[in-house]
C-alpha cells in the first residue's frame, strides 16, 4: 500500500505546549529545531485562556465560558476570561504570520478535541458537559465550526503552508471507560460509547478539514488509545507516547499502520531529565517496527519522532535537547532505512 504524506521522511515534531510567556521566542526555536515540521507553540504560563482548555474554547461559536475556582465554565455571554482567550491565540497568530509567513513546508497546529473538551468544561450549574448528550452536541458542533474557521485563518497568514491539524484527546480514553469523575468527586460519569465518541470526532475532523484544509491528526498519550475510533473518525495520523503502549496494543497498531495511517511516537522525555544515548531514543522506535514486522524502509516515511508530551513543564535547556534529540532520531532512523 503506497500512501503520501505531508511530510518528508526522517521528520520529528513537537506536541504543542512550551514553557515561557513569549511567543516568538517560542515560535523562533521551533522553527530552528524543528524545521522540517514546525508547529504553533503553545504557552499554558501564560495563565487561564492559554492552557488547552481555554484557548480551544476560545474559539467555540456562541458558547461563551468563565473561569471558576472548579475550572472552565459555560457562561451566558462572552467576558474577560473568554475574551482572554482570544486575545492570546490572536497575538500568537500575529506572531506566526510575522515570523514564519513565508514558510512553505507541512506546519502544525493543535486545539482541544471534543471530548476532552467535553469533560474539562462545566456546565452552567457545575456538572461537567460530558455528563448532558445534548450538550455535547452543542459543544462538537460550536467547536467544529470554530475550529475550521480558525484553520482558515492560519492558511491565510501562511499561505504556502501545509496545515496539519492536530486534535489533543488525552481524556478520551477516560471518557470511553466511564472513569471521568462527576463535579463533586465522589462518582465517575456513565461510559460514551464508541459509536458516539466516533461521530463527534468525525464532525469536527471533517467539518474543519474540509476541502483538504487540514490534514487530520489525533494526539493521545493516555493508555488505552482507541485506534480503530480513531481511524474511523477519519484521523489520517496518531500520536502516542511509545512509553506506555502495552504490548497488548501491537495488533490495534499494526492495523493501524497497515492501513497507512501516521505514527507520531513520542520517544524523548518531555519532563527535564539526561536523556539516553541516541541509540537508546531510536531503539523503541525500531523495535515496535520490528516486532510488527513492516519493512524497515517503510518507518522513516510512516513515523514521525516527538518528546512522549507537551514540553510546558522543561526547562528551555531541556527544550532544545528534546527537540534536537528528536531530530537526530528521525534523522537516524531514516538514515538505517536507506
Amino acid at each position: 500500500m503506497t500512501t503520501s504524506y505531508p511530510w518528508q521522511a526522517g521528520t520529528a515534531t513537537a506536541i504543542g505546549s512550551f514553557p515561557g510567556d513569549d511567543p516568538a521566542e517560542a515560535l523562533r526555536t521551533v522553527l530552528g529545531e524543528l524545521p522540517e515540521l514546525p508547529h504553533l507553540p503553545e504557552l499554558p504560563a501564560r495563565g487561564p485562556g492559554a492552557d488547552l482548555t481555554g484557548r480551544t474554547a476560545g474559539l467555540l461559536v456562541d458558547l461563551p465560558v468563565r473561569v471558576e475556582p472548579s475550572g472552565w465554565r459555560f457562561s451566558d455571554r462572552p467576558g474577560r476570561d473568554t475574551l482572554r482567550s482570544r486575545d492570546h491565540l490572536a497575538r500568537d497568530l500575529d506572531v506566526l504570520e510575522e515570523v514564519a509567513g513565508g514558510h512553505d513546508g507541512p506546519f502544525k497546529i493543535q486545539v482541544c478535541g471534543p471530548w476532552t473538551l467535553a469533560a474539562t468544561i462545566e456546565l452552567r450549574h457545575g456538572d461537567r458537559a460530558l455528563k448532558d448528550p445534548g450538550a455535547v452536541r452543542d459543544l462538537t458542533g460550536s467547536l467544529a465550526e470554530g475550529v475550521a474557521a480558525h484553520v482558515a485563518d492560519v492558511r491565510r497568514r501562511l499561505p504556502a503552508a501545509r496545515i496539519l491539524l492536530q486534535l489533543d484527546e488525552p481524556g478520551l480514553p477516560a471518557a470511553l471507560a466511564g472513569a471521568v469523575p462527576t463535579a463533586s468527586g465522589f462518582s465517575r460519569l456513565r461510559a460514551i460509547e464508541e459509536p458516539v465518541a466516533e461521530d463527534a470526532l468525525r464532525q469536527v475532523i471533517e467539518t474543519a478539514c474540509a476541502d483538504d484544509a487540514a490534514y487530520p491528526l489525533v494526539h493521545c498519550c493516555a493508555r488505552n488509545v482507541p485506534y480503530a475510533l480513531l481511524r474511523g473518525a477519519g484521523a489520517r495520523a496518531v500520536s502516542v507516547d511509545l512509553a506506555v503502549m502495552p504490548g497488548r496494543d501491537d495488533d490495534a497498531v499494526g492495523e493501524t499502520i497497515d492501513a497507512g495511517v501516521g505514527l507520531f511516537l513520542g520517544a524523548v522525555p518531555a519532563a527535564d531529565a539526561a536523556l539516553p544515548p541516541l541509540k537508546a531514543s531510536a531503539a523503541p522506535v525500531r523495535e515496535l517496527w520490528r516486532r510488527l514486522g513492516f519493512p524497515p524502509a517503510q518507518l522513516s516515511r510512516q513515523v514521525v519522532v516527538t518528546p512522549s508530551c507537551g514540553l510546558a513543564g522543561a526547562s528551555p535547556r531541556h527544550v532544545r535537547a528534546a527537540l534536537k534529540r528528536c531530530r537526530d532520531t528521525a534523522r537516524m532512523l531514516h538514515e538505517a532505512a536507506e
